[in-house]
């Protein structure tokens, strides 16, 4: 009897142990140092979408330099959940830490003072706090985008592949979003004006309010899809989902936004991206090029705005993603050229409508 006691007591401590996420595995879990952390947003590093591409950035920067790397994601949508994240990321070692999107801005805001011997880099945003008073300190860079440049190549991109009703579905109506849009108006208008179109070209244009799929704006997609809208350039976060969603149905197509969403469905023709993986891996370099590892001077507090000049703008090219058929990647490559050389200019003006000759029908 006491052997069979002594054996079932063996029994319950080890499965205690696993339990417990492993007597050992957990120590050793906690002694572990990741030097470059990436803090998402809220959501995953496969989402398609913001984190995902900047964790691709951080990933290829620590492989290629032999740095040890990790990410964290808070436990909800909240300043103070991502501050903790940040918290955690420090406490394990962290002496850099990446963080994509404006959902990060306030926690930033409050980090940079926090941990003024770590290094930040925000994507797509800047230090705020909940009032928007800005402030960037020295152990921080910040990236923001020229999305009208890419939003001027899908719109191009669409008219010269032949569709005539165009639609822009904006998340909120944030500077990158209007510049998504304002952007897209223009390449369509330039498009329509190159090839004597612009009687034919219509654009409706809407911003739903809000980054996540739902009813309303499949329904919205719908209508338009039934009007006689072919192509729609979804911009926001998950929003596309419902545009696909409703794209499927009614046999339309969409453009998607932020990174190459071609794999999420065939009704993807092709994508208005930001090189979020370039850009980090640029940052990066900066960084790790200086012999303290802290910004340089030229970066630290300030921030770039990264556009076609530095490759960190632009469409898909890869074989699997191009599915234009009648502009070609060569055309595309030599519309990207001008626009990068300042040949072409596209303007960033988010305060007034651009002036077209196609018809834009401003639904908000």
């Amino acid at each position: 009897m006491k052997k069979l006691t002594i054996v079932a007591l063996v029994i319950v401590l080890a499965m205690s142990c696993l339990l417990f996420t492993g007597c050992g595995q957990k120590e050793n879990k906690k002694n572990d140092k990741y030097e470059i952390a990436l803090v998402t947003d809220v959501g995953n590093i496969d989402d398609k979408s913001f984190n995902q591409g900047t964790w691709e950035g951080v990933e290829a920067y620590a492989k290629a330099n032999n740095i040890s790397y990790n990410y964290y994601k808070p436990s909800e949508d909240s300043t103070a959940a991502r501050l903790e994240s940040i918290k955690t990321a420090i406490e394990t070692g962290a002496k850099v830490v990446v963080c994509p999107g404006m959902l990060c801005e306030e926690a930033i805001y409050q980090a940079q003072t926090q941990y003024p011997d770590v290094q930040f880099l925000l994507i797509d945003g800047e230090p705020h706090d909940e009032n928007y008073k800005y402030k960037t300190e020295k152990n921080v860079h910040c990236i923001l985008f020229q999305e009208e440049q890419s939003g001027y190549f899908a719109g191009y991109a669409a008219v010269m592949e032949g569709y005539r009703k165009l639609g822009f579905l904006g998340g909120m109506d944030v500077d990158a979003v209007i510049r998504f849009g304002f952007g897209f108006v223009q390449g369509a208008n330039d498009a329509a004006k190159e090839l004597g179109v612009e009687k034919d070209v219509s654009i409706k244009y809407w911003y739903s309010g809000v980054f996540s799929a739902s009813d309303e704006i499949k329904t919205k997609m719908e209508a338009w899809y039934s009007e006689g809208t072919e192509v729609v350039f979804a911009c926001g976060g998950q929003i596309y989902l419902s545009a696909v969603s409703a794209a499927e149905a009614a046999n339309g197509k969409v453009i998607g936004v932020d990174v190459d969403q071609s794999a999420e469905s065939k009704v993807i023709i092709t994508s208005a991206m930001k090189e979020l993986k370039n850009s980090v891996v640029l940052a990066l370099g900066e960084l790790y090029g200086t012999q303290n590892k802290k910004w340089p001077e030229d970066l630290a507090g300030k921030t770039s705005k990264l556009g076609a000049k530095d490759n960190c703008v632009g469409l898909p090219t890869a074989k699997e993603s191009w599915r234009l058929t009648k502009f070609t990647v060569e055309e595309y490559n030599k519309l990207f050229e001008d626009v990068k050389s300042g040949k072409i200019k596209v303007s960033n003006d988010i305060k007034n409508n651009p002036k077209t000759s196609i018809k834009v029908d401003y639904q908000n």
